[in-house]
């Protein structure tokens, strides 16, 4: 299964459009103000699926994610000096990447491939294609993307 995942370029708060192949939207994802970022998951016909909240007050960005009201897992950054690391409290995921934070490979406990994203340069706003290996890991592997790029924001700003 393959998204595309597209920043909208007109938002005051963050939101943006996810795609499959066929350009048919399959997940709006739409930010809300509130003490660090609140990422909200919906489907086409707009039902909420999940959301994303980063926790504040903590060392490092650290954020939480749901699946509904349930808590399915977190992911926060940990200290590194070249290459971005994060630490991954879901399904015993962890992520694998370059320098440049662009490309990057989302791993099961042992090591095989469950996603792989990558950046598309030239693109007005933020564009990532992300590949998932199996359809029902693809909520997971979303918010692990949207997380990454909520704290690449933070650090920007």
């Amino acid at each position: 299964m393959r998204l595309l995942f597209k920043q909208r370029f007109f938002s005051w708060f963050d939101s943006y459009d996810i795609y499959n192949e066929s350009g048919e939207t399959v997940y709006v994802v739409k930010g809300e103000l509130s003490w660090g970022h609140l990422l909200r998951i919906y489907d086409a016909n707009g039902q909420e699926l999940g959301m994303i909240k980063e926790k504040i007050l903590t060392w490092f960005p650290k954020f939480e994610m749901y699946l509904n009201d349930r808590y399915v897992g977190s992911i926060n950054k940990e200290f590194s000096f070249f290459k971005p690391k994060f630490n991954i409290d879901c399904k015993g995921w962890q992520v694998d990447g370059d320098w440049f934070e662009w490309d990057y490979s989302i791993l099961d406990g042992n090591g095989h491939s469950v996603a792989s994203v990558s950046k598309e340069l030239w693109n007005w706003t933020d564009t990532y294609v992300i590949d998932i290996h199996d359809q029902n890991d693809a909520i997971y592997a979303l918010m692990l993307v949207l997380a990454i790029d909520a704290e690449k924001c933070s650090r920007k700003n």
